[in-house]
């Protein structure tokens, strides 16, 4: 266990002397200091979970102190003594940073319980960047599978954008891993220690978008019956995510465009504009620049939002990421269920590495998972993948001759019938809105036990 280091500066030897003692019988180490321009010297040294000081000193003041302790270690907590006379002097402190502040004559006890207070804070903070740190490292560049060439330029792109303010539109089919590049963006962006809040856009209908992204007060509509913070509000000092944004209404696309523009909300039914410090990520399974030319997104939004466009490839254009992401996914099960990790026999890997993956890595996950809930052997076989769907099999049509939307068109059709026709399962497999996909069927007149058309 971890050690309460704890410095106490004091130029009464007595009142140093007694402190002392008090906190070494709590448990805890103890180092005592009378000499204040010392005590300076020993805060650029060693390391201090709790500093306790006079505000009075010889030579220095007690200011001197709480300074340097915050300089050196911004997280070591500082608790000050002062005089009835200097309640003043303590409110300054605390502005500068004073966890919090004992007034003499001191009693023990009291002392006591604000140093408890104070380790527990330092001990909660601890915790938290220790989390982040493993947030981080699970989000680090090195535990993002690349592979490939096409991969490798995505993530050196990431790394120069990282430490930017700028917006980002990150283009890529369903299931690429937009939200995992987002989330590498923000974890190692200067907006890493706050929050990173992601939406699906075409997941809610405009209403309820609206209002979950800029929040509602108490009586703007049925069922409001209380204020509500929205996620921009929730993403101050960090990072929002608006997946999917070409699927919101153009009545939308003006609203979220002024605050971009304004870096201000204004709650659903509300009179008052509210600041918000956000970092803006955005993500697109469609190719935004022709739904602008095609008049379905508005062009001022796509420029605030494309200040700088990053491009995800299909896995079927980053074959060499294939197998090491089967792996690792094998690998994630295996630690989930605490099972055996198999092996995968030549012919999986050449099957894994044949097929087209339509769904991209988030059809590879399935299918991963798929084999290894039902494998009840040491090695993967290509039948334990299920990928038997005539329509995504290799050969059966030409990819580079169709166009995005006959490509779209297949791909759906495809999806349908590997779902057998449940709308709701296409539309979780292929990353979309449910209202989204209707939209789609019927634009492209797709009909059940239908084959897509692919001589358009």
């Amino acid at each position: 266990m971890h050690s309460r280091r704890i410095l106490i500066v004091d130029d009464d030897r007595s009142m140093l002397k007694m402190l002392g003692s008090f906190f070494e019988k709590t448990g805890c180490d103890v180092t005592r200091e009378h000499d204040g321009r010392r005590a300076l010297e020993m805060l650029g040294e060693e390391p201090f979970d709790i500093v306790v000081t006079d505000l009075m000193l010889d030579g220095i003041s007690g200011f001197d102190i709480l300074k340097k302790t915050k300089q050196h270690s911004p997280h070591t907590e500082v608790v000050v003594i002062t005089g009835h006379s200097s309640i003043d002097t303590a409110v300054r402190a605390m502005r500068e940073g004073a966890f919090d502040y004992i007034t003499k004559p001191i009693a023990l006890e009291e002392i006591g319980i604000v140093v408890e207070k104070a380790f527990e804070r330092r001990t909660l903070i601890t915790e938290v960047r220790q989390l982040r740190d493993q947030v981080r490292q699970y989000t680090h560049f090195d535990n993002i599978i690349a592979t490939s060439a096409a991969m490798q330029q995505v993530l050196a792109m990431v790394r120069r954008i990282a430490r930017s303010s700028s917006t980002v539109m990150i283009e890529g089919e369903s299931g690429t891993g937009k939200e995992v590049i987002a989330r590498a963006i923000h974890a190692h962006g200067l907006r890493s220690d706050g929050p990173f809040v992601a939406i699906n856009c075409a997941a809610l209908p405009e209403t309820l978008l609206e209002s979950e992204l800029f929040g509602h007060v108490k009586g703007s509509f049925t069922g409001a019956n209380a204020n509500k913070k929205g996620l921009f509000e929730e993403a101050n000092g960090g990072t929002i995510f608006l997946d999917e944004i070409a699927e919101t209404t153009p009545t939308f696309q003006v609203k979220l465009l002024r605050v971009l523009q304004e870096n201000e909300i204004r709650r659903v039914g509300d009179t008052h504009d509210i600041p918000v410090d956000a970092r803006v990520l955005a993500s697109s399974n469609r190719p935004i620049a022709q739904l602008v030319e095609a008049g379905l997104f508005r062009q001022d939004l796509f420029y605030r939002l494309r200040v700088i466009p990053l491009y995800l490839p299909p896995l079927r254009e980053r074959v060499a990421d294939i197998v090491p992401l089967a792996k690792f996914f094998i690998e994630r099960y295996c630690r989930k269920t605490e099972r055996s990790r198999p092996t995968m026999h030549a012919s999986t890997i050449k099957k894994l590495e044949a097929y087209p993956w339509p769904g991209n890595v988030r059809e590879l996950e399935n299918a991963i998972e798929r084999a290894m809930i039902m494998l009840d052997r040491d090695e993967i076989m290509p039948e334990d993948l299920l990928l038997e769907t005539a329509d995504l099999r290799p050969g059966s049509y030409d990819l580079a001759g169709l166009n995005m939307k006959e490509l779209e068109k297949v791909h759906i059709s495809a999806v349908l019938e590997a779902s057998n026709w449940n709308q709701k399962e296409t539309a979780r497999r292929l990353g979309i809105g449910y209202n989204t996909l209707w939209r789609k069927i019927n634009e492209y007149g797709i009909a059940k036990g239908e084959k897509a058309d692919r001589s358009q």
